[in-house]
């Protein structure tokens, strides 16, 4: 099975960049590298995106986009951190703020139900989380066409209907607080805060909103080609932005240019740019090149474009692999995945990226692009030390392979203060055989408790040939608590992130083993 997520070749660059906003086409000539969408836009009069956090964790920002969709719907709207992107990246690309959904005479249907049900007091963080309602508003599939019911309180969403039954991505008749009764995932809105309102009256806002009518001009411009990447460069302030057209013009200015910094959904550089200041003096855009945005399953394995959002990943996997499901709802936000890719996370080489546990438990490969040509590098060999790795100058991730068969003793278990939109403290991802009640294989990544991501070698072989029971994983899980060099920062002691290495070992027998608690 193939899916791709591939735009149109780049088109040839233009002499002045430009991007179209609420149906409008604005120059970027007054832009420079460095500059946000959120800044841009509050220059040019729009001001309903705040800045909050200026770091992707609050969505005071939120903007939607549009991005390369499938099937009947080529375009699809997605919401993002407009404080973390340079406006530059959004180069021929589409824009909606919060002031361009709806007006003061004919409000948007999200906007009307957040006004009928309270859902704004002071009102800071209202355009964001309409935008961000708006883009879930859209999502094909959220609404269920048949077995529609009367809106609770008459016209709903300009349609006076909500769905009967659940996201046909949600567990067939399972009812849960996050989940609507018109399709409405609260997931959508993870990654915008609101301090006033005590979330209830948007959540309201939410469910109340029905499928979006015929005539909607939004829902037609999905039905149209998305708009196509442009190769782009912008100069200003002694810094660069450069999109090239494809892949090997990419790799040849990275090995030309040992200053340049890849910039793939910019939830890290952003926060460089916003927080610490940083001015890289040529930011390379890959994002959308074509190369790097493929999903493909074979026989033999699956191979992640690196420059696919995890939310595409998300939806293109759709479940296929297991322990990855598990990862994505604790990556970050939605606002987060929705811009992050799998290819800037192992990038960045953090030791507490969420990431790369999940994937050295699943024995990930990563491919790399450069000036020879491609190799294949086992993630475990990946890491060298410290935020580094084995790339070479020029070299890129062009793609993530996991092979298959899969383990079917799965689990990711994240430490973090928060259960959502949080640094991890500790993460553990465990993939294991259990073959008539023995573990056969045995494979855990941690993060968190070294320098680098690392595999759990000692744990991994008191494991393997021993039946699964308690015994075992008490004495392996007293191996596991030794794995690794963990520091004591304000995150977590080193004691602390020891221990949670043991009880992760521990939670997992409990949960996975029949008839235990």
């Amino acid at each position: 099975m193939t899916t791709t997520s591939q735009p149109a070749p780049a088109q040839p660059a233009a002499s002045t960049a430009q991007v179209t906003v609420n149906g409008r086409s604005a120059s970027l000539a007054d832009a420079t590298p460095h500059t946000t969408v959120l800044d841009w836009l509050r220059d040019h009069g729009l001001t309903g995106s705040k800045e909050g956090c200026a770091e992707g964790e609050c969505g005071a920002c939120s903007i939607m986009v549009a991005r390369p969709g499938t099937g009947e719907n080529p375009t699809e709207w997605i919401s993002v951190n407009a404080c973390l992107i340079p406006v530059a990246a959004l180069d021929g690309q589409e824009v909606v703020t919060a002031e361009g959904l709806g007006t003061v005479d004919e409000l948007h249907p999200v906007q009307q139900e957040m006004a009928d049900r309270g859902g704004s007091q002071c009102g800071y963080c209202t355009p964001g989380f309409i935008c961000s309602m708006a883009a879930e508003y859209y999502r094909p599939g959220r609404c269920p066409k048949r077995d529609l019911i009367e809106g609770r309180d008459g016209d709903s969403g300009g349609s006076g209907q909500v769905a009967a039954d659940h996201d046909p991505n949600h567990p067939e008749g399972e009812n849960d607080h996050e989940h609507g009764p018109n399709g409405f995932d609260l997931h959508s809105l993870s990654g915008n805060l609101c301090r006033c309102t005590g979330y209830r009256p948007i959540r309201d806002a939410a469910y109340a909103l029905g499928a979006p009518e015929e005539g909607d001009p939004f829902v037609a411009r999905q039905r149209q080609p998305a708009p196509a990447p442009v190769a782009t460069r912008l100069a200003a302030d002694n810094a660069e932005f450069i999109r090239p057209a494809d892949l090997a013009e990419c790799v040849q200015i990275l090995a030309e240019r040992p200053e340049a910094m890849l910039l793939a959904g910019s939830t890290d550089v952003g926060v460089e740019l916003t927080i610490r200041g940083s001015r890289p003096p040529l930011l390379v855009a890959v994002d959308r090149l074509a190369e790097l945005r493929t999903l493909e399953e074979t026989d033999e394995e699956f191979r992640i474009g690196a420059a696919l959002t995890l939310s595409e990943v998300e939806r293109g996997l759709a479940g296929r692999v297991p322990l990855l499901s598990e990862l994505f709802p604790q990556f970050a936000s939605r606002l987060i995945r929705n811009g992050g890719t799998f290819g800037g996370n192992l990038g960045t080489a953090s030791p507490i990226g969420d990431s790369p546990p999940v994937l050295l438990a699943l024995e990930a490969e990563l491919v790399l692009a450069g000036p020879e040509g491609d190799r294949t590098v086992a993630l475990a060999d990946y890491f060298t030390g410290y935020r580094q790795t084995v790339k070479v100058q020029g070299e890129l991730i062009r793609e993530i392979r996991i092979p298959k068969p899969l383990s079917t003793t799965i689990a990711f278990h994240k430490i973090a203060k928060r259960r959502f939109d949080d640094i991890s403290s500790v993460a553990v991802g465990f993939a294991l055989d259990v073959i008539d009640g023995t573990v056969t294989k045995a494979r855990i990544g941690l993060g968190g408790v070294a320098a680098t991501p690392i595999r759990a070698l000692a744990t991994e072989a008191e494991l393997e040939g021993q039946p699964w029971t308690e015994e075992t994983a008490t004495a392996a899980a007293a191996i596991l608590r030794t794995e690794g060099t963990p520091l004591s920062d304000h995150r977590a002691s080193n004691t602390y992130r020891s221990a949670m290495l043991e009880q992760s070992l521990l939670k997992l027998h409990a949960q996975t083993s029949e008839g235990e608690v």
